[in-house]
């Protein structure tokens, strides 16, 4: 069986933002407005982040959750990730191949250039 990530859901007080954040910080290109309930991000080849309302009553993040999503980046893409994180106030450290951000909602969210090409699937 072959997997492969079709889209990512994340849920937030205001789609509008959040998606904005994704676009000016990631560089994310909008696929898909259906605002205000939700707006579709390119991810990639086939995939998508999703960018919805969540409903009233639905837990927002967890301050300082340590869960994250990372992205898969050029060395250049990464540098420029990493002053974008940095300019915003949104920078949540790195590694040697890593640079972490959190995103309005608290979600932390890596770039990273860790070639993953010789693992196994």
């Amino acid at each position: 069986m072959s997997l492969r990530v079709h889209h990512l859901a994340l849920r937030t007080r205001d789609v509008a933002a959040l998606a904005a954040f994704y676009h000016d910080v990631l560089g994310l290109e909008v696929v898909r407005d259906a605002l205000p309930h939700s707006l579709w991000l390119a991810l990639g080849p086939g995939a998508v982040l999703m960018i919805e309302a969540r409903e009233a009553g639905e837990p927002a993040v967890p301050a300082g959750s340590m869960e994250l999503f990372a992205v898969g980046v050029e060395d250049a893409a990464r540098e420029t990730i990493r002053v974008r994180a940095l300019e915003r106030g949104c920078y949540d450290g790195e590694t040697a191949f890593t640079v972490y951000l959190r995103d309005p909602d608290g979600r932390r969210v890596g770039a990273s250039t860790y070639d993953l090409s010789g693992t196994r699937s």
